[in-house]
């Protein structure tokens, strides 16, 4: 291949997952090409097809890897249960692979996957988007800066409210399906914590079902102790009547509060995609987080820092590059491992009512 030739990629799965953040971010990368989409949903080949102009569609995976030969990456948006088979299927069929968080539903799969692709030579990366959120991007900046001095506490909440279960798999009591919210958006938070503080030693977890007919965890709290002394608290909820603030992050010389979630989900469901005019990613204003020392920010306490641009855009663009022997993997199977030994370790706790070490 040249760096004139578009690395082609196949999307297994067009549910949430592929058709609102794979195929427009894949479509979206310069170097890379939405080649062919698998989804058994006529309604939804008609979808991708009606987006994509020139786009293949495929009923079953194996369509695709029959046409190996014809592809550079594999992307898997399927459900969860599906994510080691099919990302064992691609890399033994030669093929780079993309796979959705959670990779796998437990941190020996991720390793194992993460052993096969290095035997074969293969890039295998973890979708984990959230490093790139807005909120995220600016505390890295603040941290980076020492504007918040040493980090004692990182809160970090991804709540909704949700009070009626939609159902499906993610909202399944199957262990088989790997859903729940400690699996589902406690994969983001676990990430974020573990990519800004690094490794922890100890685990504490409560875990309940609060909504009648829902079959697994809606209201989960984590606690971390990393090894150089923060402190994460962790929340993911459905059930969260009024939304808490998505980071409040302590430190020895201020704090860092910041509402609202990232707008590039929304912007991508409302059918907006990456280049646009008016900018990618940016918040107004009113949005804006801020840092200070001795008083609420709901009162006006300490200044408004602007939130950087989110960046969605940049994982592919970082695949891209991995893939043409021009850059690092964005996000390793290994590093997703890692957060997978923390949802293991918070699953049992809040079984065990204990904490758990590392």
């Amino acid at each position: 291949m040249t760096a004139a030739t578009p690395l082609r990629v196949g999307l297994i799965g067009y549910g949430l997952a592929g058709s609102v953040f794979h195929a427009p971010l894949i479509a979206a990368t310069e170097g890379l090409a939405l080649d062919t989409v698998v989804t058994s949903n006529p309604e939804r080949q008609a979808q991708a097809k009606a987006e994509f102009t020139g786009v293949r569609t495929a009923a079953a995976p194996d369509d695709l890897f029959d046409r190996a030969d014809d592809l550079d990456l594999i992307v898997i948006a399927s459900p969860n249960k599906t994510h080691v088979p099919l990302a064992t299927t691609a890399l033994k069929a030669g093929l780079p692979v993309v796979v959705d968080k959670p990779v796998a539903g437990t941190a020996a799969e991720a390793r194992e996957l993460a052993a096969l692709a290095e035997e074969r030579g293969l890039l295998l990366s973890v979708f984990q988007n959230r490093r790139w959120d807005n909120d995220f991007l600016t505390l890295r900046k603040l941290l980076a800066d020492g504007e918040l001095g040493e980090v004692w506490r990182f809160e970090s909440r991804f709540e909704r409210w949700r009070p009626q279960p939609k159902g499906g798999w993610r909202e399944s009591g199957d262990p088989a399906e790997i859903g729940g919210l400690l699996y589902d958006l406690g994969s983001h938070v676990v990430d974020q914590a573990l990519t800004l503080f690094g490794p922890v030693t100890e685990v504490y977890a409560e875990s309940v079902v609060r909504r009648d007919g829902a079959e697994t965890d809606d209201d989960t709290f984590v606690a971390l102790t990393h090894a150089d002394g923060v402190r994460s608290h962790l929340y993911v909820s459905a059930t969260a009547a009024q939304l808490g603030p998505r980071f409040r992050v302590l430190g020895s010389k201020a704090g860092y509060v910041k509402y609202g979630l990232d707008p590039q989900e929304a912007a991508l469901r409302e059918g907006e995609r990456p280049g646009a005019p008016d900018g990618w990613g940016v918040e107004p204003e009113s949005l804006y987080g801020r840092v200070g020392a001795g008083e609420s920010p709901l009162t006006g306490g300490g200044r408004a820092v602007p939130t950087l641009p989110g960046d969605y855009p940049a994982y592919y663009a970082a695949v891209a590059r991995a893939l043409r022997g021009e850059g690092p993997n964005p996000v390793t199977a290994l590093e997703a491992a890692d957060a997978l030994d923390v949802l293991e370790a918070a699953r049992r706790s809040a079984a065990e009512k204990v904490t758990v070490t590392l």
